[in-house]
């Protein structure tokens, strides 16, 4: 009697013919070819947690002082509720922030012109001001969440109570390729949102599947990936067969399960890791930098050491080929940034932390020839209120604030959009935030409008609309 066997079975047994090419039709979709020409590489995203001040920072107003300890009411911004721009369910909120904070809280920094463009930076960030020709600073953002939730909201373009979706970093993921295989696509470095405000969905993957999520690494050499170490007692030979076996047999259970993204993830995950296990460590040996460039990032002062590191990991990282470094900063509750009092102390030592090592970032990638191709962005979840909180900090506030973008076919020593007179809406070239996702995007050859997911149906909200006005 003659036995047959259906035909998966039948590839299952004739070897890894027809499951490398299963594979390999599936890194080609995660490797699909930009919509157009791109004129960026790679992005470095910087995230300051917890809602850094736009006055304080980028978007001076000098009004703030002319008018200090005085209700709003008692200022030629009284009618500032009757925006246009603001939608009636949120005038409600609005009318009782100026409850709460009635009385108009002064600068705490003063502000200088830079550069050759002029563009008055705060006197906290006198580094980053000594690069301000090669940035595009955008005064008019403004998002829903007046909560924290907002800091997965800023990575996804949903509010947090609509559930998970796929933030920007898994987006590039997705519809890019590898520039170096022996390294994640995605990283992520310093310590994540909280998870009372998304936490690891602010660099997750959600319904693109598990392959796309970023991957945490520590700036350590000895250990910048838990658990990817077999340890001392297990030799590379013995290491290299278990792999083999795992291997054999995720590739038959990806031929009996083809549609199975958590294998599929699985798979790439063992291969990435053996692959990282002599890659990463290498990238991250800062003590092969020059002392003259260790300085630069301020790795030989206390106060700038730890994210100094951080920003000269995130260089050598993109430099070998990784597509989008997100690096956060202000780890901790909701996040350090976050100044309902205090904000001169908090945000003077804050700005201290980061300032020169995102300047040294900067320079570097500018000497290095890198800048052209890489798009660096800072950011943080909303603003601050123009009223006083616990009569020495500012409360959240998302109707206005600021961000920018530097490299990367962006302009350098422009600003774009603006807020009113007190740092309170974005009056002018009002951009939601998934127009800087869709920004990020287009830099690097996507257009965010055909990256389409069968049977994931997005909303308009969800795409953004690249700020043209920003593009060299």
């Amino acid at each position: 009697m003659t036995h047959r066997i259906d035909r998966r079975t039948f590839l299952s047994q004739t070897g890894l013919g027809f499951t490398g090419l299963a594979l390999s039709a599936i890194e080609q979709r995660a490797a699909a070819a930009p919509h157009f020409p791109a004129k960026a590489k790679r992005v470095i995203w910087l995230f300051m947690i917890g809602g850094a001040s736009q006055m304080e920072t980028f978007d001076p107003k000098p009004a703030l002082n002319q008018y200090a300890g005085k209700t709003i009411d008692e200022t030629p911004f009284k009618d500032t509720l009757d925006n246009p721009n603001v939608k009636k369910n949120l005038r409600e909120v609005i009318a009782g922030l100026h409850k709460v904070h009635p009385s108009i809280y002064p600068l705490q920094t003063g502000f200088r012109k830079r550069g050759q463009s002029g563009i008055e930076v705060s006197d906290w960030f006198p580094h980053v001001g000594e690069c301000i020709d090669d940035i595009a600073v955008v005064r008019s953002m403004w998002t829903t969440d007046n909560n924290h939730g907002a800091q997965l909201q800023f990575h996804t373009g949903r509010h947090v109570l609509e559930g998970q979706f796929p933030t920007i970093g898994s987006w590039i993921h997705y519809g890019l390729g590898a520039l170096n295989e022996n390294l994640p696509q995605f990283v992520v470095l310093g310590e994540p949102i909280d998870s009372c405000c998304g936490g690891p969905w602010a660099h997750g993957a959600a319904y693109l599947g598990p392959e796309h999520d970023g991957v945490r690494l520590k700036v350590d050499p000895k250990n910048p990936l838990p658990f990817a170490s077999p340890g001392p007692d297990v030799y590379q030979q013995e290491q290299e067969r278990e792999f083999a076996l795992i291997d054999k047999l995720n590739r038959v259970s990806q031929i009996r399960y083809p549609e199975d993204s958590s294998l599929r993830a699985r798979i790439k995950s063992y291969e990435l890791a053996f692959r990282m296990q002599t890659a990463v460590p290498e990238v991250m040996r800062l003590d092969k930098e020059s002392e003259s460039l260790r300085r630069q990032y301020g790795l030989d002062e206390e106060a700038t050491r730890p994210f100094g590191e951080i920003c000269l990991s995130a260089r050598r990282l993109a430099e070998q080929g990784v597509r989008f470094v997100q690096i956060f900063h202000g780890a901790g509750g909701a996040g350090a940034w976050d100044a309902h009092s205090n904000l001169k102390t908090g945000h003077e030592k804050l700005s201290r932390q980061t300032d020169k090592p995102i300047a040294g970032l900067l320079k570097d990638l500018k000497q290095r020839g890198m800048l052209d191709d890489t798009l660096v962005v800072w950011c943080t979840e909303f603003g601050r209120t123009p009223g006083a909180q616990n009569t020495n900090g500012r409360d959240h506030h998302p109707y206005g604030f600021s961000v920018w973008l530097a490299g990367g076919g962006i302009k350098g020593g422009v600003v774009h959009g603006a807020t009113d007179e007190l740092g309170f809406h974005a009056v002018e070239n009002r951009h939601y935030v998934t127009d800087l996702h869709a920004t990020v995007l287009h830099q690097l050859g996507l257009d965010s409008r055909r990256m389409e997911i069968p049977g994931r149906k997005r909303i308009e909200l969800d795409f953004g609309h690249p700020i043209r006005e920003i593009m060299a």
